[in-house]
């Protein structure tokens, strides 16, 4: 994409074909597995709050910091200084690579309803890989096709999820197997367990919603990356709560838990027969298409950001006469590449996948909202990443009482996502520490190599965090303790 040549329309179809990939497909079944009708209600109402108050927070820092232009990664390093933002844009990038594997697991395993032979783990994986080197390839001929490709199947995807809600709504929706067991009493699962189950596949089904931040130096005008955010959100947040609400009103809790990946298709399959099955079926098949398009362009984003602010090698954020990040979309690729191999052996399922994707997601979310915190209170950051600038100082002015706002919004973030990493399970979180732990090397080689201060004291802390997280993950997988099978 040329810079300045993004249109607001362009930045939602991004975010919606962004978010709307396989989650939403596998919500019946994921909700239904840990949740009733009620807490799933409640959860939605949470995770509606939590998830629009981050949305905000891109959109406010849009607004607040125009000269930071480099997405969810900027703003973590403008507030918390270089490493922490390298920690963070590390994670970003990590969570997009290891959602591609999801959405191609669940989109070929969709197809192994109809070809059998992709039900072999071994095929899949093979299949899995062919599918990433094969948009790989069709990537380095630069963003723009890529983008195309995107808007076409946002919309032929849309279609299908509209038909499910329409047809269940009018056809298949029952109050009485909605409100059966409408608090989970029979499923003996206390209340508060529910709602903490819920929240990860909450987050999951949103991730994306900073997807016009990422590309926020290349609208055309600021406004419309906060105009975008706020739009897209409210569109994905409309069909999630749809989906997930009708589906308890078809199927009993216990029988939605039951189902396969495709979950919906298999509800709707029980409204209108095997055709709607096969109609869900092709969306979710052109769905994930279009999500494994969008975030395997996205991928090289951050680590194309953080080489161009010398965080990483400067060969990294190079590109080619398409003007495509080749260097970076072929290391973002080969890592996936990587993990295909790993859950291949591991053998981990949608569910935990989805998992430690989303815990390394949450890295960006709770700094970006704490840098807000930050400016609000401070009108900067803890720790300005370049020596002798103002570089976190500059901005418009901002009326006190758009200040206060701001700073609930920042509160409400920085609380909601502290909350969901103390509800994810403690496996996914010292996984993620190891993630990143490989992410020190080039790091520390490239501030040698600048003649740079490798860590300050607070960087020292989190740095040490992260290694004996790390540490634990690698003794309880040696020990047999931890697995993500």
């Amino acid at each position: 994409m040329t810079k300045h040549t993004v249109t607001m329309w362009t930045l939602v179809s991004l975010i919606i074909g962004s978010t709307i990939g396989s989650g939403i497909f596998a919500l019946p079944q994921n909700i239904a597995s840990v949740a009733s009708p009620g807490a799933m209600l409640i959860g939605w109402v949470i995770a509606g709050v939590g998830m629009l108050s981050i949305a905000f927070v891109f959109q406010i820092l849009a607004r607040r910091k125009p000269h930071l232009d480099s997405g969810v990664y900027s703003y973590v390093r403008a507030g918390l200084g270089d490493f922490i933002g390298f920690t963070s844009g590390w994670g970003y990038w990590l969570g997009s690579v290891i959602a591609q594997v999801g959405y191609a697991n669940l989109f070929f395993s969709t197809i192994g309803h109809y070809v059998p032979v992709l039900k072999n783990s071994a095929v899949l994986a093979v299949a899995t890989s062919a599918l990433t080197w094969v948009i790989f390839f069709a990537l380095t001929r630069g963003v723009k096709q890529a983008a195309l490709m995107n808007v076409l199947t946002t919309v032929a995807k849309l279609l299908p999820i509209l038909c499910f809600i329409v047809l269940v709504a009018f056809l298949g929706f029952s109050w009485e197997t909605f409100t059966l067991d409408f608090w989970g009493e029979r499923s003996g699962i206390p209340f508060n367990q529910q709602l903490q189950g819920i929240m990860l596949f909450t987050v999951w089904v949103f991730i994306g919603i900073e997807g016009a931040s990422v590309y926020s130096k290349q609208a055309r005008t600021r406004a419309d990356v906060g105009r975008a955010t706020v739009i897209g959100f409210l569109s994905v947040l409309g069909l999630l709560v749809a989906v997930s609400t009708l589906s308890y009103g078809v199927m009993s809790r216990e029988e939605l838990a039951a189902l396969p990946e495709n979950s919906m298709g298999a509800v709707l399959e029980v409204v209108v027969g095997p055709w709607g099955g096969a109609l869900i079926s092709l969306g979710l098949c052109l769905s994930v298409l279009g999500a494994y398009v969008s975030w395997q362009m996205l991928c090289a984003e951050p680590i194309v950001m953080m080489a161009n602010d010398g965080l990483l090698p400067e060969r990294v954020g190079r590109t080619n006469s398409a003007g495509a990040p080749v260097t970076a979309q072929l290391i973002s690729t080969a890592v996936i590449q990587a993990f295909v191999i790993i859950f291949f052996i591991s053998e981990a399922s949608y569910v935990n996948i989805v998992q430690l994707a989303t815990i390394m997601y949450l890295l960006p979310y709770i700094f970006s909202a704490l840098y807000l915190v930050l400016l609000a209170v401070r009108g900067k950051g803890l720790t300005h990443p370049h020596a002798g600038t103002r570089f976190d100082d500059s901005g418009p002015d901002v009326p006190a009482s758009d200040n206060r706002t701001h700073l609930l919004v920042g509160v409400i973030g920085v609380i909601y996502s502290l909350w969901l990493i103390y509800a994810a399970d403690p496996v996914y979180v010292l996984f993620g520490a190891l993630a990143v732990v490989p992410g020190l090397v080039p790091y520390v080689l490239t501030r040698i190599s600048r003649r740079e201060k490798l860590f300050n004291r607070f960087e020292w802390g989190v740095v040490a965090l992260i290694t004996a997280g790390a540490v634990f993950a690698l003794a309880g997988l040696a020990g047999g303790s931890l697995t993500l099978g």
